[in-house]
């Protein structure tokens, strides 16, 4: 099968796609066919080896993935062959084919695309897990996403919608701006200008943001906490500008703030029911129409770097997907 191969940890332009030997299925597994498989900031800290775990090498990148199941011994989860699945795992969604366990996989309706779904299932339960379960956003609580544009940004922008918070949306060019406007915000602000506090005040009548979801982490995290409302919580999400910011912990203090950690990997295995619980949420969502998830750019397995390359880029909107097959 063709997969993309990370031999040694390397930027994206050293690493490449390669036929390599299926992967073994082994008692209470599956193999699904991958369709297409969604392109996230974490993949390329991995091939890196920037990642705070490191995959041990060579290993096949790509955490989410949707296709259809080929074969299912004993039919472990219920799963049978032909089944449409979207899955997430710790890695080899790159690949022509994955073998993974029922847990990592969900049914996938009919009425989702493949690549809808191959871009859904990490940026939309991160995003509700973090503004449901651990931020608890009620109705008409002021909600400012940070790095609005990117896949899970614009993935908290709609879910806070749903769950009825008024969503200030911070991105850095108005390309971004206006793409977080389409896509449900009340409110944006430009977070690259020096007085953009001074702006969130304003859009909050001084009282400042009651919950920030943050995937973006350096400076602007810090400054974010500055501006949080009184008994405000701040996700930490991740740290896409690469830096890990210190907060000084006299700011929660001041604030009577809260900071709170959002690992989607440990779902599963802290809070499987929650997870559960989510993704049913997610799913009914989806089904009815209240919920469109926004897919960026599509590319073709052959040229996965292109997709990597652009993910990275200050001006990507939504989350990139690589499709494998039909």
């Amino acid at each position: 099968m063709k997969a993309v191969v990370v031999e040694q940890y390397a930027p994206i332009d050293q690493i490449a796609l390669k036929d390599v030997p299926s992967p073994h299925i082994g008692p209470g597994q599956l193999r699904v066919r991958v369709e297409a498989a969604g392109i996230g900031f974490v993949d390329g800290l991995k091939m890196e080896g920037r990642y705070q775990a490191k995959d041990p090498l060579p290993f096949i990148p790509g955490t989410e993935f949707a296709g259809i199941v080929d074969e299912a011994p004993g039919a472990p989860g219920g799963y049978q062959p032909g089944m449409r699945v979207m899955g997430m795992t710790r890695s080899g969604a790159l690949a022509e084919e994955i073998v993974v366990t029922p847990e990592a996989l969900y049914p996938l309706p009919d009425s989702v695309a493949t690549e809808v779904a191959a871009s859904f299932r990490a940026n939309y339960l991160t995003a509700l897990y973090a503004l449901s379960a651990r931020a608890s956003l009620g109705a008409g609580e002021q909600l400012l996403v940070l790095g609005a544009a990117g896949g899970t940004g614009i993935a908290a922008v709609q879910i806070g919608r749903l769950l009825g918070a008024r969503v200030i949306a911070a991105a850095s060019t108005p390309d971004k701006r206006a793409f977080a406007r389409q896509h449900g915000a009340d409110a944006v602000v430009d977070y690259t200008q020096t007085n953009w506090r001074d702006t969130l005040k304003e859009l909050t009548s001084g009282r400042g943001a009651d919950v920030i979801f943050d995937p973006v982490g350096g400076e602007i995290s810090v400054q974010a906490f500055r501006s949080i409302a009184w008994r405000g919580r701040q996700l930490v999400v991740g740290f896409a500008a690469g830096a890990i910011p210190a907060l000084p912990f006299n700011l929660p203090l001041l604030k009577g703030g809260a900071l709170l950690g959002v690992d989607l990997a440990q779902l599963p295995i802290r809070e499987p029911e929650v997870q559960k619980r989510l993704m049913s949420e997610l799913t009914a969502w989806l089904v009815d129409g209240q919920l469109k998830p926004v897919v960026g750019r599509i590319f073709a397995l052959d040229d996965f770097r292109e997709a990597f390359r652009t993910m990275q880029t200050r001006g990507a909107l939504g989350k990139m997907v690589v499709r494998i097959s039909k």
